[in-house]
């Protein structure tokens, strides 16, 4: 009793501490969790780690948050995925509902341009470093290199990141049997997401829940998608103005923690704090659901010789993936001498300091961002 006492005040100390300093989006969030959880603590394999990545990728939902959870679970069952989760999430929720409350008494965000400019190619540097290491140990073979490169490029090209990801685990599951014709299959029955309507409601938060909740349980891909649903649902709408979405989304890159926390700052804008904590609850709640049934399934699943061999491409594919989003945010963020310096100075310090606390290249990079946006 005493050890899962310990492994939980562990965790959310680690997870507290990731949601504090976890600028940068799911891909720098995952590099920091390996880092943390691989690295330091060897608490797992780098093979688990990466099929816990893919998991998440197979499920709607905030991608880093979701892997919160996940090794949550595998750390402390069910109290560990909810400590993880809960810690990771309420620094950015707190945060957000501070700058959500400025903004509607003052109408404007802060200045935050100067540090932006530095900690985005930092960010990019940490991203490059840590998937180039997971890289190594997934690409087992030479086929898994050619699906992640084609996975890279339908990326870059903007093909949906779940057509991707289930596209290369059924390829890496037809070069298989095409190799290997003689072995049995192992069935499996496929999870069925059903999508519910938003129940109807006079009262704003609760229909701001509802809102969130479908969000929450069909949203796949990395966080940013969300803009495009909440543009669908609040704006077209009337709820939500344009400029309130824009601004919620400079909220959710600049806070660390979840993306998703943008939806603290839209309920509040809606609702006030009733409507901050309804959108809050509701985008985050189907995460807890799918990833306590789904984390049991994983080492069923690399059992079966099949879903291992899918599980291993949709590991490749995801790291594709997240280097198919660092190409996008190089072209935005790495535009002069000065981002090219930031971006190259984090790269090398991350490779030639393994343990240092990648939280430490980010501020180091906000820091000579701003200091660079003086001259």
């Amino acid at each position: 009793m005493e050890a899962k006492q310990q492994r939980l005040k562990e965790l959310a100390k680690l997870f507290f501490k990731l949601g504090c300093v976890g600028f940068g989006g799911p891909a720098v969030h995952i590099a920091m969790m390996e880092e943390e959880v691989v690295r330091k603590r060897k608490w797992f394999s780098t093979a688990y780690f990466l099929d816990l990545v893919s998991a998440t990728n197979l499920i709607p939902g905030p991608n880093s948050t979701e892997m919160t959870m996940h090794i949550g679970n595998e750390r402390a069952g069910w109290k560990g995925l909810l400590i993880a989760g809960i810690c990771f999430i309420l620094p950015a929720v707190i945060i957000t509902t501070v700058f959500a409350w400025a903004y509607q008494e003052y109408g404007k965000l802060p200045e935050v341009s100067p540090f932006l400019y530095g900690i985005k190619p930092a960010i990019i540097a940490v991203i490059v470093s840590m998937m180039i290491s997971l890289g190594k140990k997934a690409l087992k073979t030479v086929e898994l290199g050619i699906i992640g490169l084609i996975a890279a490029a339908l990326a870059i090209y903007g093909l949906n990141e779940i057509y991707i990801l289930f596209g290369g685990g059924l390829a890496g599951i037809l070069i298989h049997l095409i190799m290997s014709p003689r072995q049995s299959l192992n069935s499996i029955i496929p999870l069925a997401l059903l999508q519910a309507g938003i129940w109807s409601s006079d009262k704003p938060d609760w229909k701001l829940f509802w809102i969130f909740l479908k969000i929450g349980a069909i949203l796949y891909g990395s966080g940013y998608v969300l803009f495009a649903f909440l543009d669908t649902e609040l704006v077209k709408t009337g709820l939500l103005s344009k400029q309130e979405l824009i601004d919620a989304i400079a909220v959710g890159q600049f806070t660390p923690g979840p993306v998703f926390s943008s939806a603290t700052f839209i309920g509040w804008q809606i609702a006030g704090l009733p409507g901050a904590i309804a959108a809050t609850i509701g985008i985050f709640l189907p995460s807890f659901i799918f990833v306590s049934f789904l984390n049991p399934l994983i080492p069923k699943l690399r059992k079966s010789k099949i879903m291992s061999v899918f599980l291993d491409t949709v590991n490749v594919t995801s790291i594709s993936i997240i280097l198919a989003i660092c190409v996008e945010m190089t072209q935005a963020s790495i535009t002069n001498w000065r981002t090219v310096s930031i971006a190259i100075l984090g790269f090398a310090v991350t490779l030639k300091f393994k343990r240092l606390n990648s939280a430490f290249v980010v501020f180091g990079g906000a820091l000579l961002g701003y200091l660079l946006w003086l001259i």
